[in-house]
Order: C-alpha cells, then structure tokens, then sequence
C-alpha cells in the first residue's frame, strides 16, 4: 500500500498491493492505531458486485442481488489476516479487529465503517491531527467531514472511477466510541489504480501519473 509503504516501494522489484476490503479498512484505521488513540476496532464493509470478480456466481447477479443487503461472512473473512497484519506493523505492536462485511446493491465501491474504542478521552483536534499526520504526504487520501452538503461523509459515488480513498469520522460521546467511515472505488483504488500508483513509484514517476481524474459522478 503506497500509503503505509511509499519508500520500500520505490526500491522494489516485485510489489503486490492489498485486496480492496483491506485497503478500506486499513486506510480507515492506521492513525488510530499508530496514535494509539484506540483499544477495539470493529470494522463493517459493504461493497459491490465487481469485488466478486469475472467468474460468474449468483450472489452477485443482479436479478439475485438487487434491493439486497446481504452478510456473507461476518467472521473469519481471509481479508483479516491482512488487515492485521498492515495495522500491527503501523502500531508496533500486535493488532487484532473484528471484521464483518456486506453485499449491497452497488456495481462499484466500498463503504467502510469502523467501531472504536477510545483508549483516551478525545477531541475532534485529536483525529484531525492523527489523520492529517499519517497522510499529509498521500495525494489520493481526502479527509472529508462537511456540515453543510448532501456528501458529509465518505461515499462510494463520489470516488467512482477514480483512484481516492475519502475518510471521515465523528466521536460519541454517549457511549465512547469513535465511528470511522472510509469509501473507495473497489475497481480502482482497490485495484487496478492502486497497482499503477505502486508501479509510478517503482519507475520513479509522480505517483498520480494516470491517476488523477476527478470521478464519474453523477453517472
């Protein structure tokens, strides 16, 4: 992940990049754990039909999936192992999460949503500076967080075709808990976009080479 990874990537030979349900998370919760700002993380995702792949299944043909929310493995996903492992290396020390994720009616996108627990008593400053510390130099990371627009938070529409992860996150305050929400364009960031950003960077390009196109919404 050119995020957690930018230097090791430049002087490498072989990279390869994390499955789309990881990046999601992992993306979501680095500076929480590296700032050590929490102790639970419980992660739920809901992604699209093209996660699944070309291979025909009829969980995801759409006749089968329209109108459909659906829990398709809410314990031991094989996507854990690598979430914990990318989150351990950012913590230096080891991390462990729960991980549950959804089928929804899309073609394209993840949203990500993260339950944590704070391991301190916080403010909205404190998440600000964890989020802005760890990716003030990652171009396709945007911290979104707005009031006043119909897109407050992460989407996956808004990041369709395009190779951004958008981040956002609230405290609350009621039972203490810290809620995550991270959306990127599984096809893309969680893809395709993500091995070119890597490959940019092994050929010592600018990592946004290809890369930066503002979307395909609305569409």
């Amino acid at each position: 992940m050119p995020e957690l990874h930018k230097d090791e990537i430049k002087n490498a030979k072989i990279v390869a990049s994390p499955g789309c349900l990881a990046t999601s998370a992992i993306l979501a919760c680095a500076p929480l754990v590296k700032e050590k700002l929490v102790d639970n993380l419980i992660i739920d995702s809901k992604i699209g039909s093209s996660a699944a792949g070309t291979k025909y299944d009829l969980s995801s043909h759409h006749p089968e999936r329209r109108g459909t929310v659906r829990s398709y493995k809410p314990t031991e996903h094989r996507h854990i192992a690598e979430i914990e492992q990318e989150l351990s290396l950012v913590a230096g020390s080891k991390i462990k999460i729960g991980f549950s994720p959804h089928q929804v009616d899309l073609v394209r996108g993840i949203l990500t949503t993260v339950h944590a627990t704070p391991s301190k008593e916080l403010k909205d400053v404190d998440l600000w500076k964890a989020y802005r510390s760890l990716y003030n130099d990652c171009p396709f990371v945007r911290l979104v967080k707005d009031k006043q627009t119909v897109y407050r938070y992460p989407e996956p529409t808004v990041v369709a075709g395009t190779n951004f992860c958008d981040i956002g996150f609230e405290i609350d305050t009621n039972i203490s808990r810290i809620v995550v929400m991270s959306s990127i364009d599984n096809l893309v960031k969680g893809s395709g976009g993500q091995s070119i950003q890597c490959m940019n960077l092994m050929f010592g390009l600018d990592e946004k080479t290809g890369l930066w196109y503002p979307g395909l919404h609305p569409y």
